[in-house]
């Protein structure tokens, strides 16, 4: 569920039209809802209700400050991937022992600052980053709380390109490896083994995928335990996938259902459970609003050409993903055309959707790509010299712009010539 829908025959946000937001910042631009961030925190938290859990909100997914600070302020704590992560987490105001440092390429620098800011955990996902991660801290005085992130070997089900828990990743310590690895922490210096780690993949639509990960850890915490490491936490990542396209025949499971399933595969172990929802919680609060600029008919293909770009939302074009793409002003019912959505990137791959379905379109009419949270804003860049697009927030009646969109002067403001260059 999100709060967006339409009063009127217009397209609201929570209880404001989105035309008047698209009237004060201009489009392109990224919108969203209070509400729906709250409600899809809510639902997760309920459905894991008696497993002593912490949800870590993944930054990744989403880093606006507000966002961050929204979900901090409803108890989340928070999964970083980088130094830039970990200070945003800290910025937004979330406690530094609810911060989960994961990410499988950590430098010394970002490790130091972990280490300084006294992170709840660090996910390490190798015997060098392991060595190195005792040293630094065995050097600053300090114990690093970690976690081994476990290679279950277990294939998603979900895209290649965002699929991490097949031996042939790159990601985690292979799980039959992972034994030894422990028993190598638990003698190293500033070493604290205290939790097992895991993360599968994103946009995962089957529990299947979870329930065979999460009995290899299971099995694994077994093993650690009549070797006398006494595992009493468990970090199972996230990836729990969100509707995206109403033309798909997958419909990915309640977040009740997971609850349920986590509760068979580790319930009983006694331990408690960190989770790092990213998609789950901000995807359907988020959606990306924009104008049509012209419309282009050739002997083979109508086309809808829009002012948001691949720059704006890289996922179609990097996935090869699908987004609900629907008018904001409501469409009576009749006529619909199948057309090509694109954007005015100089890229043949910047389509949004080949022979969509839409009801009849003109210059200036808006539209709004749904489940647009997550992956969207934060993946952005400013190919073909596009500013980046202000991101809004709404609450009830209220909206306020929570990035807005850079100057050209401040889009280069950080390049200059070199001397040989008049």
């Amino acid at each position: 569920m999100h709060h967006f829908s339409y009063r009127g025959g217009i397209l609201h946000a929570e209880d404001v039209p989105l035309p008047q937001i698209a009237a004060a910042v201009g489009t392109p631009f990224y919108c969203y809802s209070s509400a729906t961030l709250t409600r899809h925190y809510r639902v997760f938290e309920d459905a894991l209700k008696g497993l002593g859990a912490t949800i870590c909100f993944a930054v990744k997914s989403n880093a606006n400050l507000a966002v961050i600070r929204t979900l901090v302020n409803l108890g989340a704590g928070c999964d970083v991937v980088s130094g830039g992560e970990l200070q945003l987490a800290l910025k937004a105001g979330c406690p530094p022992e609810k911060i989960v440092f994961s990410g499988m390429g950590k430098t010394e620098a970002e490790l130091r600052l972990a280490l300084a800011c006294d992170v709840g955990q660090i996910n390490v996902e190798s015997e060098a980053e392991l060595e190195t991660l005792s040293r630094l801290a065995s050097g600053m005085g300090k114990t690093a709380r970690i976690a081994l992130r476990v290679n279950p070997d277990v294939d998603s089900g979900g895209h290649d390109k965002i699929t991490t828990g097949r031996k042939e990743d790159k990601f985690g310590i292979e799980w039959t490896l992972a034994p030894a690895l422990y028993r190598k922490a638990r003698a190293l210096p500033g070493i604290a083994p205290v939790a097992v780690a895991v993360h599968i993949g994103s946009q995962i639509t089957q529990l299947a995928p979870f329930e065979a990960a999460f009995l290899r850890v299971r099995d694994l915490v077994v093993m650690l335990r009549a070797d006398g490491i006494d595992i009493r936490h468990l970090d199972l990542g996230g990836g729990l996938g969100v509707p995206y396209d109403h033309t798909s025949n997958t419909t990915p499971p309640s977040p009740e259902a997971y609850g349920a399933m986590v509760k068979r595969a580790v319930g009983d172990l006694g331990c408690a459970l960190t989770f790092e929802p990213g998609r789950l919680i901000v995807g359907n609060a988020g959606i990306l609003v924009s104008e049509v600029i012209t419309l282009k008919e050739s002997t083979t293909r109508k086309f809808v050409i829009v002012d948001a770009a691949m720059n704006d939302l890289v996922r179609p074009a990097m996935y090869g993903a699908r987004h609900d793409i629907i008018p904001v002003k409501e469409a009576r019912a009749g006529d619909v055309a199948a057309v090509d959505v694109v954007g005015p990137v100089c890229e043949t791959t910047d389509i949004f959707a080949k022979g969509y379905a839409l009801p009849p379109l003109a210059p200036g009419d808006l539209v709004a790509f749904l489940t647009a949270g997550a992956y969207g804003a934060v993946m952005a860049s400013t190919y073909n010299a596009r500013p980046l697009i202000p991101e809004v927030m709404v609450q009830g009646d209220h909206f306020a712009v929570i990035r807005r969109r850079p100057t050209f002067a401040e889009m280069t403001a950080l390049e200059q010539l070199p001397p040989w260059i008049e």
